[in-house]
Order: structure tokens, then C-alpha cells, then sequence
């Protein structure tokens, strides 16, 4: 995947199936956060010295994200929002 805009914006340059890869990759992470326990296969965990910042993989190697949670904006759903969207180059800069 390639990676996003300094600008923050996601899927810069990505073709239609990277684009659906990570929206099918973000909705099953709101559905497990809705449950209680996140899947095995997104390899979500907190970021080595980066508080506070998270990051998940899907499609094997090529796609990564980091997020962070924010304040509820529905009653009782986690709020999740993305910072970087991309390939293995995102850990750079989270």
C-alpha cells in the first residue's frame, strides 16, 4: 500500500481494492471493539514509545494503520481516530 499524505488524509494514491481492504479492515475493528475483543488477525497493539497511539496490519504486510482513541461520540462505542494509513513506511512518523 502506498502510504497517506503528510496532510493526514488516507488512501493517497491507492488503488479500489486497497481502499476496500482497509474500510473492510476498520469495520471489522469497530465490530470487535462493539464485542469486547479485537481478532488476532488485525494485530492491534500499542505503539513501542508512542503513548496513546495504536497500530493494526491487515493483508499479511501490506496494510497498516495507527489510531488513537478518542472521546465517546456515541454512547458506549470507542471512538477511533485513524492518523496514518498505509504501508510499513507509517511507522516512521506515527
Amino acid at each position: 500500500m502506498r502510504k497517506a499524505s503528510n496532510s493526514g488524509e488516507t488512501g493517497a494514491g491507492w488503488t479500489r481494492a486497497q481502499r476496500v481492504a482497509f474500510r473492510m479492515a476498520a469495520g471489522r475493528l469497530a465490530e470487535d471493539l462493539d464485542r469486547g475483543e479485537v481478532r488476532a488477525s488485525l494485530r492491534v497493539k500499542p505503539m513501542t514509545n508512542h503513548p496513546g497511539i495504536w497500530e493494526m496490519t491487515w493483508e499479511g504486510n501490506d496494510g497498516r494503520a495507527t489510531f488513537r482513541y478518542g472521546l465517546e461520540t456515541i454512547p458506549g462505542k470507542r471512538h477511533v481516530i485513524w492518523r496514518r494509513v498505509g504501508g510499513h513506511e507509517i511507522f516512521l512518523a506515527p
